[in-house]
Parts: structure tokens; C-alpha cells; sequence
């Protein structure tokens, strides 16, 4: 049975938005960049600046580039489809499972600052613990995980622009990342943090706007009520599969708990080998690291949960209304695999608005989280390859120019990558179930490598590559017993995905664990705490030197504050976030008051690094909080009402829905208000900088 589709828009807005906002978000960068390189210390021009961010974002600005990271194409659109298959169990088990790597990486974050504080990635880290051959190992894992995540953006989001717009999907393909990697020339990770922000902004709005379209004003639904009585309708016509008496609306779903296991394996493997999440914790300050990821971790949650129990129940809820795009048929399971349940229902209850709405929330969410992946691939192209292999001897103008050809690089190998699953007929769905087999085995020797002083080289070695081979044998070989066959449809299913995910992750810890214990390693993070500290070390004498000639006038400037009220004497040492060999480009630039707050919020930063007790106090919140926050969601919550079966009622759905609004709106708080807050203090002096030189400009003229 086929469902064709009508576009919604024409040809023109999907080129209009993939395009024109892409180029847009450049034009910006162009303009926060040349503030950012006139008022600040923080020069784009410095790859220290570029690949880390000067390694001094604070923790609100962190956590919204972790809600921002970690919002793929498909924490929109697989969310919504395992919503529209398996009710509200869906979007819980897509959340659950995926917000628990976030938390626990925040482990990884404080345990890198203490252990690493120096590095650009953690790649670095196994190569100087572990050697030449485990670090190449390494490599091809993180680069086989940012290429399967990069192209599973352009994939998914080339598909619902296709469908709303009818724009050629290879086009799409090719010209969604082009905008994205012009402002991430423009500004680097810094550019990625800012856009990030700006991006989840516009993402919450929407969120918000269709969760009160569903569920007070829009005619077709309008309430929690109505969405329960048309989703128990829904139930009677298309019972669900593994759910409770078919219904859409119970935890007690076998193969959404099957998927929240997968998900659980998959986003282990996307998060602890994604440069990206390391480079957050690389740019975070020391003791504020742990905070954003927890407050990041929790904060993303409400997005697949709040968007796919509104666009995702949605679809189920209005498949049989004549509005709906694919009306008298139900869509088919391509249709759904591909994504394509949130752009069905966004444009059944809105119309063009909805599906304008859509197309922008996809964007945003795309582009956000490319800028992210392409800014991580480039780090580890620079640092672990051209200039640990190629030229070690590269100066910072060698790592700046390769930095950014690095970017246009990787922009055009996710493409590629895309236009290849697309043309061999591998969608959305079936790359997000496999990809966690893949890298799976890697998850637990990667971590360990920087917080396990025991872990051999052979552990960590071994560890990932046979988990690799088991989670490979597992896939396939349970593909051909259960279904007899090797398809893309049988090697998708959530059986054999299943296995493979369980095989790749769990194979990786224990070999890792069992062959480190038979011939433990002593290991004392001496050598991964030297990584870099040459520039460090190098730069406080003359740093020092200028801040000290600096604050020996008289006057208002002899004491000053930071922007987060810390008052330092003047004598009080500065050490500095940028790579001193690149001779620093702000050296000539007007000494402004941001720039003296800057140089003395880096000084108490300094200061902290090197406090043990803070450190330590930040590890054990960590721990805490990696360990009783996934046990309720993944364990408390949801597995008494699966074992008792429970259907929701009226009233306890009614509060599903309210529990979600209330969710996003804390996200927004915490993604969109807080790192307004934080930064009160810089934007109100870099108002009154530009002001004074608008003066002084009118009064020379």
C-alpha cells in the first residue's frame, strides 16, 4: 500500500531556508567575531581560540551547547517515530536512554580537568598513555562516530525538507552544511557555542509554540483530553504491537523497552566517542564543567520527550483525519523509518505555518549540532593527525590554516557519506539502530582511559576491537536465525540491533576489564597532565609582566573587579587561556575594561584548577548525580508500570502532558535564561565599550 504525499511549501522555501538562514548565521558570526577580536582577549585568529574556545565558557553556555550538541535530526524526528509506533512509552524511552550518557560524561569532564587539563582532545590523552597503534585505534573510532553522526543530520534533515518543499534531496544534502561551515570558519568553537545558543533559543519557541497548539488552542485536538480520547480510538484500528491491549497510552511497550535498551548502547558510543562533548568539557572552566553537563543533560530531556509526546502522538492521533497528508491510507513504514511522522502532523494542524515551523526546528537543530561535529573532526584532523603524524613541528599558523581546511573537509565528507546511505537505500531509523554496534565496543576503554589509572594498553586495545568484532557477528548472525535472511530490513529490526548493541558494549568492558586485571597498568596521569603545559608554563611570566604594567596606574583601574565580583590585588598572577606561541593577536588592541576582567576571571580560574578540594567536591557530585539521576529515569519511573501493565487514564495522562510543559519550560531556563544571566556582567560593559566608541568617533569626526 503506497501514500504518496503533496508538498506543503514550494521549491523555493525549502532553498530559502536551507540557504538563506544558513548564510544568515554567517553574516552574525562575521559581526560577533570582529567584537569578539576588538573587545576582547579572545582572538578567532589563534587556533587556542578556534579549537577550544580559550578553554573559558561558562557553565549556562556550556549546557546549552550540550542541549544543542546533542539535538540531533533525530532526537527530533526518531523521537517522533518511535512516539508514533510505540505511544507514549517512545518518547520517555528516547529521552531516558539518552539522557544518561550525558550525565555520566560528566564523570569524564571533571576526570579530564583533573587528569588532562591541557589537552585539546582526548584523543591526545590515549596517545600519550597508550602509544602509537592504540591511539590510530582510537582515531578510527571517533572519526567512523562523528561521520555516522554527521551524515545521520544531513540524512534526516534532507528527507523532511524534500517532503515539505519537494527541493531535490541531493541539494539539500549539500547545501545544509555549507552555511554552517562558513560561520564555523568565521569563528570556530567559540562560533559553535554562540550559534548554539541562538539555535536552541529559536528551538524551545517552537517546541513551545507547537505544544500549545496541540494542546489548548488548535481545533483538530486542542487538549490532553482530546489527545487521549483519539489516541485510544488509534488503539482500536492499529493496535500496537508488544503494548498492553495494543494501547498507545502505557510504559507496558516490549519493543519500546527493546529501543530504550538500544538507546541506552547507541548513545553511550555517540557521546564517550564524540569529540564534540569532549571539546565542552575542554572549553569549560575547571570546577564548573560538572555543572553544565549535569544541568545539560537534564535540560535536553525535555526536547524528544516534550516534542514527540505533542508532534509524534499527533500523528497517531490524526492518521485518520482527511487532513492528513497520506488520508485514506496510514503512512507506510518507510514513511515513518525515514522520519517523517513530526512533518505529517506539524502540517496537518497547521498547515504551511506548521510546516515553516517544522522546517526551521530541523534547521536549527541540523546546523547546530553540524557546527559541533565539524568543529570536533577538524580538532582531531589538526592536532592527532597533521600534527602529530605529518608535521610536528607545525607552527600556530600551520594548525589555524589546517584547522579550517579541516572544516570545509569534513563539511563535504558527511555529504558523501549521506548521498551514499541515501542511494543504497539506508535511512534515518536503520543508521541510529546500527551505529551503536559499530563504536559501541570503544565506549568503556575510552573512558577509562582517563579515569582508570589500571587499564593496560592491551586492555584498552583489545577492549574496543573485539567488542567491534562481537557487536558485528551478534548483528548479523541473529539477522539470519530470527528472520533467515540478511536485508536492510532484517539487519534493522530491533532484534538483531538489539544484539549487536548488547555484544559491541558489553564484549568492550569486560575484555577491557579482564585483560587490564591480569597485567594491570600503575598508571600516575603525570604525562597526560604535561600534555601542553609547555604553553601554559611559557606564557604566565609575560602575561604577568603586561597585566602588572598594566594595573600600576593610579585610579580606578588599580582594582577591578571580575564579572563574577571576585576582587584580585593587582600583583595577582594571570594565566592565560591562549596559546602564547601564537603571539597573542590582541597584544596591539586598545586595552579595554573587558579585556583587564577577562585576564583576571583567567587568573581565579587558575587558581581553582589547582584547587584539589574543589575538584574533588565536583567529582563526587558527578558521581552522585550520574548515578541516582539515570537510576529514576531509567529504573524507578518506568519499570514498576511496565511490570504492572498499566494503561494511563484520562487524568494521569492529562498530567503526562502537563509534566511535559513543565520539563521544557525549565530547559528553556536553563539553555536560553541562564547564560543571558551569567554574562550580565560582560554584556553590559561591552555595551558601554561601544558606546564610548561611537563617541569618540563622532567627537573626532
Amino acid at each position: 500500500m503506497s501514500s504518496s504525499v503533496s508538498t506543503v511549501l514550494p521549491v523555493g522555501a525549502g532553498y530559502g531556508v536551507v540557504v538563506g538562514i544558513g548564510f544568515f548565521f554567517t553574516a552574525v558570526m562575521i559581526g560577533i567575531s570582529m567584537l569578539q577580536n576588538r573587545y576582547t582577549n579572545f582572538s578567532t585568529r589563534t587556533s587556542e581560540e578556534f579549537n577550544t574556545a580559550s578553554r573559558s565558557i561558562k557553565p549556562g553556555l556550556i549546557a546549552a551547547g550540550i542541549v544543542s550538541a546533542w539535538t540531533w535530526a533525530a532526537t527530533l524526528l526518531q523521537s517522533s517515530t518511535v512516539a508514533y509506533t510505540y505511544g507514549v512509552a517512545g518518547p520517555f524511552w528516547y529521552a531516558a536512554g539518552a539522557t544518561v550518557q550525558i550525565l555520566m560524561f560528566s564523570i569524564l569532564a571533571c576526570k579530564t580537568k583533573m587528569n588532562a587539563p591541557h589537552c585539546h582532545t582526548f584523543l591526545e590523552i590515549i596517545q600519550v598513555r597508550y602509544g602509537r597503534f592504540a591511539h590510530c585505534v582510537f582515531i578510527f573510532f571517533a572519526l567512523v562516530t562523528n561521520i555516522l553522526v554527521g551524515s545521520q543530520l544531513l540524512l534526516g534533515g534532507s528527507a523532511v525538507v524534500t517532503t515539505l518543499t519537494g527541493m531535490n534531496v541531493y541539494a539539500a544534502i549539500f547545501l545544509i552544511p555549507l552555511g554552517v561551515v562558513a560561520y564555523v570558519l568565521m569563528g570556530g568553537l567559540r562560533a559553535t557555542f554562540l550559534c548554539d545558543y541562538s539555535h536552541t533559543l529559536i528551538l524551545m519557541v517552537i517546541i513551545l509554540y507547537f505544544m500549545f497548539q496541540v494542546y489548548a488552542e488548535n481545533s483538530l485536538i486542542g487538549s490532553p483530553a482530546e489527545m487521549y480520547k483519539l489516541l485510544k480510538k488509534a488503539a482500536n484500528l492499529r493496535p500496537v504491537d508488544g503494548n498492553q491491549d495494543g494501547s498507545y497510552l502505557t510504559l507496558k511497550s516490549n519493543n519500546a523497552l527493546i529501543f530504550g535498551v538500544i538507546q541506552l548502547c547507541s548513545g553511550s558510543g555517540t557521546v564517550f566517542l564524540d569529540q564534540a562533548y569532549w571539546q565542552r568539557a575542554i572549553a569549560s572552566r575547571p570546577t564548573t564543567a560538572v555543572r553544565a553537563y549535569i544541568l545539560g543533560g537534564m535540560a535536553w530531556f525535555a526536547i524528544p520527550f516534550g516534542f514527540a509526546t505533542t508532534l509524534g502522538l499527533a500523528a497517531v492521533a490524526l492518521t485518520d483525519n482527511p487532513a492528513f497528508p497520506t488520508y485514506p491510507n496510514p503512512p507506510t513504514a518507510d514513511q515513518i523509518s525515514a522520519g517523517l511522522a513530526a512533518a505529517f502532523s506539524s502540517s496537518t494542524l497547521l498547515g504551511k505555518n506548521g510546516a515553516v515551523a517544522l522546517l526551521i526546528t530541523l534547521f536549527m537543530a541540523v546546523t547546530s549540532c553540524a557546527s559541533a561535529e565539524l568543529i570536533a573532526v577538524s580538532s582531531i584532523l589538526t592536532f592527532d593527525i597533521y600534527k602529530t603524524y605529518i608535521k610536528p613541528t607545525a607552527t600556530p599558523q600551520n594548525l589555524i590554516f589546517m584547522a579550517h581546511v579541516n572544516v570545509a573537509v569534513f563539511g563535504m565528507t558527511m555529504a558523501i557519506f549521506a548521498i551514499i546511505w541515501h542511494v543504497i537505500g539506508i535511512d534515518l531509523g536503520w543508521l541510529f539502530l546500527v551505529m551503536g554496534l559499530l563504536i559501541g565496543g570503544a565506549v568503556f576503554p575510552a573512558a577509562f582511559a582517563v579515569t582508570w589509572k589500571k587499564q593496560s594498553r592491551a586492555g584498552a586495545i583489545a577492549g574496543a576491537l573485539s567488542g567491534l568484532a562481537a557487536g558485528l557477528t551478534a548483528w548479523l548472525a541473529e539477522a539470519q536465525v530470527y528472520y533467515g535472511e540478511l536485508t536492510l530490513a532484517s539487519t534493522g529490526s530491533n532484534y538483531a540491533t538489539l544484539a549487536g548493541n548488547l555484544a559491541a558494549i558489553m564484549t568492550g568492558l569486560i575484555v577491557s576489564v579482564v585483560v587490564s586485571l591480569i597485567k594491570p597498568d600503575n598508571y600516575d596521569w603525570s604525562t597526560t597532565r604535561a600534555i601542553n603545559i609547555e604553553h601554559a608554563l611559557h606564557a604566565v611570566e609575560p602575561e604577568k609582566a603586561r597585566h602588572e604594567s598594566d594595573t600600576t596606574r593610579t585610579g580606578d583601574d588599580a582594582v577591578i573587579k571580575s564579572s563574577d565580583d571576585d576582587t584580585l590585588s593587582p600583583a595577582s598572577p594571570v594565566m592565560p587561556s591562549v596559546n602564547p606561541d601564537e603571539k597573542h593577536v590582541a597584544s596591539g588592541r586598545r586595552r579595554s575594561s573587558i579585556r583587564i576582567d577577562e585576564e583576571r576571571q583567567m587568573s581565579i580560574d587558575a587558581a581553582l584548577e589547582d584547587d584539589p578540594s574543589r575538584l574533588r567536591s565536583a567529582f563526587k557530585l558527578a558521581c552522585i548525580a550520574s548515578f541516582v539521576l539515570p537510576f529514576i529515569m531509567d529504573f524507578l519511573i518506568p519499570i514498576p508500570m511496565f511490570l504492572s501493565h498499566y494503561i494511563f487514564s484520562e487524568h494521569f495522562f492529562t498530567a503526562w502532558v502537563v509534566i511535559s510543559f513543565i520539563w521544557v519550560f525549565s530547559s528553556t531556563i536553563i539553555s536560553v535564561v541562564l547564560p543571558i544571566w551569567e554574562t550580565r556582567g560582560f554584556f553590559r560593559q561591552l555595551f558601554t565599550e561601544i558606546m564610548g566608541d561611537l563617541r569618540g568617533r563622532r567627537q573626532a569626526s
